[in-house]
């Protein structure tokens, strides 16, 4: 406190003198270089009116030796005619000065111009005389910088001998304030009668702090354990660090890297994995990146978030977030591998089309066979079609969130327009269809429903051995709607049931192309029983058949 009051005092002291020492300087030179001006304009009037009197013979060196101010004669052109100070034949011309030029312009003009030094500064007074010439007048004065420093000997001794005085003085002061103040008991604040009055708030607060502290130790454990609770019981992975070791490592990254908290806290990330994505995660968010990495630990994948933590501006450590994207990684794979499928599929009878058309426009066909050729170009068409119809089918079921529309419809009523619909493909491979099944009302998508039973049938009438059978049965088993489709074909191997229901997997691909299958029957079966909350289950031997079954939820509305 004596430090701030002498340091205070003093710049107060020293502030108020030379703010007053330059006011008053600019005040004196702003008077002093105002009379110099009047008196050179007023001596430039009065030698105009006598030279227009008496003609340039009135400039003498007598008359000018009687002036304190510098005269010049300049002609129209810039000639200096006379000069008091210097030989005139010697001057330079003065055609570029501004004040003879604004003369010849106006009849009068004026400048003021500074040394290069700054410590000077003249000011220039012209008149444009009767016969064209101008008479000029000048007078250099001090400029203000020059005056400030002519005083500064004086200011100077003044703020020493006034810093000294109020030094003095402070100190005297200061001893007097602060002697209470160290005299106080400040471990009983409350006791401290004889004290300032100003003082008596921080003594409360002194008093008081004890207690708050107490209060905070007591939040400060609250939220320890409220921090715990958060960070144990996640699902996802959460690692604190510093700069040099681990800080905090939850139960959900214990149990993914292997390790306990004992091996971790306290020690180097390699402690908890050594694996290099994890220390580049660490390291990239110690630089002051936020870092985003893809750790692959057996067949899982995780996703690493790194956030630096800083303290002041200054890094102090990171957090890393573990999260499990498994799924989401397997998603987009299952997205790549149907993106390539579909351009496989696509590309297939799009070549086949272009091939006979070329064949047929370069006239490479016989005209009787040109019928066959375009037969085939229209059984192509009709697979791309089947094909694009099927992709856009399961694009819908992909994106259905429950917004599709429902209805109460009878599954009983939709087996028999399959049925119907598919009697006469049956005959013609020589498979006895039939069906047989109860009124069973139910509410879901009418359209997908219809696809779905129309694709398993269909599927059963494709792939099955000429003379055999396929059997469409449905019933309510305790409740539930329960969808069966029998048939005698090929059957599939227990390797392959798991795999029939994925995006353009074929059991036989031969066998497929012949019958112009797309690959994604199936597909449109497993998501609409998805979007109904269905079970599917299969049954199958090579060589003697398949079974394959749909239970719906009994209450469908209930299951959603």
């Amino acid at each position: 406190m004596r430090k701030r009051i002498f340091k205070n005092t003093a710049l107060l002291t020293v502030i108020a003198i030379v703010l007053t020492f330059l006011a008053m300087s600019l005040v004196m030179y702003n008077r002093t270089y105002e009379e110099m001006r009047t008196a050179v304009e007023d001596e430039c009037e009065y030698l105009k009116a006598s030279l227009d009197q008496a003609g340039t013979e009135f400039l003498t060196p007598a008359i000018a030796g009687i002036s304190d101010s510098r005269i010049t004669l300049i002609d129209e052109d810039g000639t200096v005619v006379f000069e008091s100070e210097e030989s005139a034949d010697q001057m330079e011309n003065h055609g570029q000065r501004k004040e003879f030029q604004e003369a010849l312009e106006t009849g009068e003009g004026s400048d003021s111009r500074s040394s290069a030094t700054f410590s000077e500064s003249t000011y220039y007074y012209a008149l444009r005389l009767d016969n064209g010439m101008v008479i000029r007048v000048s007078n250099t004065a001090d400029s203000v910088w020059a005056t400030v420093f002519s005083g500064l000997g004086i200011a100077a001794a003044l703020i020493a001998a006034l810093v000294i005085v109020s030094l003095i003085f402070a100190g005297r002061m200061t001893n007097r304030i602060v002697k209470p103040i160290n005299q106080l008991d400040l471990e009983h604040p409350a006791e401290n009668g004889n004290t300032y009055e100003e003082i008596s708030p921080l003594l409360g607060r002194i008093s008081r702090q004890n207690r708050q502290i107490e209060d905070q130790m007591e939040k400060l454990q609250q939220n320890q354990e409220e921090y715990m609770a958060i960070t144990e019981n996640m699902k996802d992975g959460l690692i604190v660090t510093n700069r040099t070791a681990v800080l905090a490592i939850n139960r959900s990254a214990q149990r993914l890297f292997g390790v306990t908290q004992e091996e971790c806290v306290n020690h180097d990330i390699i402690t908890v994995n050594r694996n290099q994505v994890l220390k580049e995660a660490l390291e990239e968010a110690l630089a002051g990146k936020e870092s985003e990495k893809l750790l692959e630990l057996g067949d899982r994948y995780y996703q690493l978030l790194a956030n630096p933590v800083r303290v002041s501006e200054a890094i102090s450590g990171a957090v890393i977030l573990v999260l499990d994207v498994t799924e989401k990684q397997e998603a987009e794979k299952i997205r790549r591998e149907f993106s390539a499928n579909v351009s496989h599929e696509l590309k297939t009878p799009l070549m086949s089309i272009s091939g006979y058309a070329e064949i047929i426009e370069h006239g490479m066909v016989r005209q009787e066979d040109i019928s066959n050729f375009a037969g085939r170009i229209h059984a192509e068409a009709s697979r791309l079609s089947n094909l694009v119809e099927d992709i856009i089918r399961l694009s819908r079921l992909d994106e259905a969130d429950g917004s599709m529309p429902t209805e109460t419809t009878d599954l009983r009523e939709i087996c028999g327009e399959v049925k119907k619909h598919l009697d006469m493909c049956a005959k013609d491979r020589g498979i006895q269809f039939t069906f047989e099944g109860e009124t069973c009302p139910m509410d879901g998508v009418r359209q997908v429903l219809y696809e779905m039973v129309y694709n398993l049938c269909d599927n059963a009438i494709k792939y099955n051995k000429k003379g055999g059978s396929v059997k469409l049965s449905l019933k309510v088993d305790q409740g539930d709607p329960v969808l069966a489709v029998e048939d005698t074909g090929i059957g599939i191997a227990p390797e392959d049931q798991e795999r029939i229901f994925e995006r353009f997997y074929r059991v036989d691909k031969s066998h497929s192309k012949e019958t112009g299958g797309t690959g994604l029957g199936l597909s449109i079966v497993k998501h609409g029983a998805l979007l109904h909350h269905g079970k599917i289950q299969v049954d199958s031997t090579p060589g003697a058949g398949t079974r394959i079954e749909i239970r719906f939820p009994g209450d469908l509305n209930q299951a959603k």
